[in-house]
């Protein structure tokens, strides 16, 4: 990292160079013993996680725990935390895109770390796992599968929601090796995993097998490349092909000479192979040509998109192709434009003119060789070649009239945030390509779970990213891991997040809680603007009483309805109404609900509030849905017996009501059972609409009887019983009705009844009692009665010169006559 010499490191295989770059120095202890460990590591430059190979005898040392544990160290060998492990042997280890641990046991239980100290979710595979037993594991970036003891393969494609599935049976047999394919990179979208048993290899995906006719086995290693499109095969005579994913074409082939089977085979980005044995690494290029570096100890290699960490004791180094820009401007002997610009610059710091003659001579091609040297800016580790590169872009992007300095200034944003996370503290060594793929939001998500709060904070603002999940996961590391006073630790984190937008007071006082400081939890809740976000938490915490004032204050019904719904699963019945009984607004929607829902719960509501005329109207509602008579009058009697202790005045008004209707369902039961007619049953009817029905079907005295019990109007009574004799035509009735002197309801309506119902004999007899009206409303009256003569008479008396002459037009015959003779009377004599 520190030479002079930007080549350094450079190795040509084939017409390709590579670079092994030292990342650190001096990155573990020589106690460690790394030969002893199974190492994985999380892709794009992340986190290492070492677990102790049982089968290696170890060297005891002093104060070394017994317990076993999964160890967490950056590249830089900064150890960031250590996972207890006794849940059975470890049969997959690896990492997802965005650091999560996967740990997978022989018996088929995922423990799913995130957050990188020891926080997990675990889940189960299933499918027999448990049974057969895990035999071994591969990871992609979204997902691994398992591979059983029987050959069945369990893929999970989601580390969020995970799935279990089955893929496609493969035949019986050893496996000598396998490896997957990831779903972005198969036709079918799914994952597909190649397995080398007897001497070929099968494809398997979720619904098939395939045999790909391969006879030169058994692969002692199978690799697919990141970009999913080649697979390494590694021989039993020690001989690595390369060969297109779909073992279509094979495009190189390189002996190794090896007597030992690699411990491991990768690809370095997509160009070239790794093999590895403890101490030496070979990598393949293209067209087989290959180049071999030797280590004095135990060497593991971690793939990651672009390249390969190497990762001993002593040092972690970065393998990988050297990028076309780098190659392009300091290969030896290049004439590129990039590459005169890069020396220009050395020129012109040296004053010489020939800085001019070169910019001249290239300058049909500046603006391409100032992106060649932003792109290899970004792409050199080296701070000082890093400078030059910009510098030479500086340089020429001024000489150019026309040129945006956007790529040059986003390139000095990026450079910046790789070298402060290059850092040995931090440890997180990615390259320009992984840094693109991993974004910085996602990069500053890793600061943060390494507790590397302030660098994550400056990145943010840096990067003008939203930094409140920053503040709030250091607030929750606070309140977990302070054991000072709940009130202190209170006012440093509101105090420190004072004016800080976005921050979810929720998510911090949820750690307190988990940590067992109710207390904590509920004075930090009260900093929490949003309503949606206190109140589940305050369930969790048993604080119902205030969780339903925060629900109530917060004016949203549908929070309010949660909180209720929640009481009243875990509250008994009373303690839940007693608790609402002082909030109006909860009580008045626990009230529409129950109206609509839970006729039960209205009632209790009602007798817990005093208030025996809801209550009593509720059970009056029931009864009128009841299908027997005796249920009715049971339920009637009930509301009846709430109103006896009643304050209400009204309720006296209500207790009669029910009493007669009680009364008159005694009644109805006794008609049904004693009168059979075709007219139906008296139950349900008023007591109007009883009396007439009895009328009508001629039991005068019995509807006389009811009028009495009930103390109906004489005004009702007699409406109700001249409408029921018309209707039944029971004119002698109503001829006896018409011989008494005075009417309650006057004699108009008997007329009208009676005409309405075509006795006109009988109508007519009413007119003369008719004394209110006036002469002309009697005339119209015996008009529509046919009876003109009379009409005549009625005129006459009244000397009604002009509805004689009316009735006149209207007349006929003998009536034409009597008209006339009544007409001449009233007429004045000549």
């Amino acid at each position: 990292m520190t030479s002079n010499n930007p080549r350094a490191g450079w190795e040509k295989i084939g017409d390709q160079f590579y670079q092994k770059v030292q990342l650190y120095e001096s990155v573990f202890d020589a106690d460690l013993e790394l030969e002893n460990y199974f190492v994985a590591g999380a892709p794009y430059g992340g986190a290492l996680a070492l677990w102790r190979d049982a089968s290696k005898v170890a060297r005891y040392r002093t104060g070394q725990s017994t317990k076993s544990t999964i160890d967490i160290y950056s590249s830089s060998g900064k150890l960031i935390s250590n996972i207890n492990w006794e849940k059975g042997p470890i049969k997959g280890l690896g990492w997802s895109d965005d650091e999560k641990l996967l740990v997978v046991t022989e018996d088929g239980i995922v423990h799913c770390y995130f957050g990188l100290h020891g926080d997990f979710q675990p889940f189960l595979l299933g499918h027999g796992a448990e049974e057969y037993g895990v035999v071994s594991c591969r990871f992609w970036s979204q997902g691994f599968v398992a591979l059983l003891g029987n050959n069945t393969l369990i893929a999970v494609s989601s580390f969020d929601e995970p799935r279990p599935r089955v893929l496609a049976q493969p035949p019986e047999g050893e496996v000598h090796s396998w490896s997957l394919i990831p779903p972005a990179y198969t036709l079918s979208r799914s994952v597909e995993v190649l397995l080398a048993i007897d001497k070929t290899i099968y494809v398997v995906d979720a619904s098939e097998s395939e045999d790909r006719g391969l006879s030169d086995g058994p692969f002692k290693h199978i690799s697919v490349s990141p970009n999913g499109r080649f697979a390494a095969l590694y021989t039993e005579d020690g001989k690595v092909w390369v060969v297109g994913s779909d073992f279509q074409n094979k495009y190189s082939e390189y002996d190794s000479k090896a007597k030992t089977t690699p411990t491991q085979i990768c690809w370095c980005g997509n160009d070239s192979v790794i093999l590895a044995w403890e101490d030496e690494v070979h990598m393949v290029g293209p067209n087989g040509a290959a180049v071999k570096y030797y280590y004095d100890d135990q060497v593991h290699v971690v793939a990651d998109i672009d390249g390969v960490r190497l990762i001993t004791n002593e040092a972690c180094e970065f393998l990988h192709k050297v990028p076309d820009p780098l190659e392009e401007i300091f290969k030896l002997g290049s004439t590129s434009a990039a590459s005169v610009l890069v020396d220009s610059i050395e020129l012109l710091e040296k004053k010489s003119p020939k800085a001019d003659e070169n910019i001249q001579r290239i300058k049909p091609n500046l603006p391409e060789a100032v992106e060649t040297c932003i792109r290899a800016a970004g792409d050199e580790f080296n701070h000082n070649f890093q400078k030059q590169l910009l510098r030479a872009a500086s340089f020429g992007k001024s000489v150019l009239d026309l040129y945006s300095s956007d790529e040059f200034v986003d390139m000095c944003e990026d450079l910046r945030v790789l070298n402060a996370v290059r850092d040995f503290r931090i440890g997180l060594f990615l390259s320009y390509e992984q840094y693109c793929r991993l974004t910085p939001e996602r990069l500053i998500a890793r600061l943060v779970n390494r507790r590397k709060y302030l660098l994550a904070i400056k990145l943010s603002d840096f990067l003008h990213l939203p930094s409140n999940k920053i503040y709030v996961h250091w607030a929750s590391q606070k309140v977990r891991s302070s054991s000072g006073d709940d009130d202190a630790i209170r006012e440093l984190v509101v105090e420190r997040l004072r004016g800080k937008h976005g921050i979810s007071f929720e998510t911090i006082a949820r750690a307190a809680y988990d940590e067992g400081r109710s207390h904590l939890a509920t004075t930090l809740l009260n900093h929490e603007p949003r309503a949606g976000k206190q109140v589940p938490l305050l369930l969790n915490m048993e604080e119902d009483e205030i969780a339903l004032n925060k629900a109530i204050e917060s004016g949203d019904s549908d929070l309010v309805f949660f909180v209720l719904l929640q009481l009243k699963s875990k509250l008994p019945l009373a303690t839940f109404l007693r608790t609402i009984s002082e909030k109006p607004v909860a009580a008045a929607l626990v009230e529409s609900s129950a109206r609509a829902q839970d006729q039960d719960l209205l009632k209790d509501l009602y007798y817990q509030d005093d208030r025996p005329v809801e209550g009593s109207n509720l059970l009056l509602e029931d009864a009128m849905h009841q299908p027997q008579v005796h249920a009715v009058m049971d339920k009637l009697k009930l509301a009846a017996r709430l109103l006896t202790d009643a304050k209400d005045p009204t309720a006296i008004m209500h207790t009669r009501a029910l009493t007669e209707a009680t009364q008159l369902l005694k009644m109805q039961e006794a008609f049904d059972k004693e009168i059979t007619d075709s007219s139906g049953s008296f139950l349900g009817l008023s007591i109007n609409e009883t009396m007439y029905r009895l009328i009508k079907s001629g039991y005068s005295k019995r509807a006389a009887s009811v009028q009495s019990a009930f103390k109906v109007p004489e005004k009702s009574w007699w409406w109700v019983r001249l409408r029921a004799l018309t209707a039944a035509r029971l004119w002698g009735e109503v001829e006896e009705i018409a011989k008494s002197k005075k009417s309650p309801i006057g004699w108009e309506p008997f007329y009208n009844e009676v005409l309405g119902a075509g006795n006109t004999r009988l109508a007519s007899s009413f007119i003369p009692k008719c004394t209110s009206l006036q002469p002309a409303e009697r005339i119209e009256m015996w008009v529509k009665c046919g009876m003109i003569v009379k009409a005549g008479e009625e005129a006459l008396k009244a000397k009604d010169l002009a509805s004689l002459e009316s009735l006149r037009d209207k007349a006929n015959g003998q009536q034409h006559v009597e008209i006339e003779r009544m007409l001449t009377q009233l007429r004045p004599k000549k």
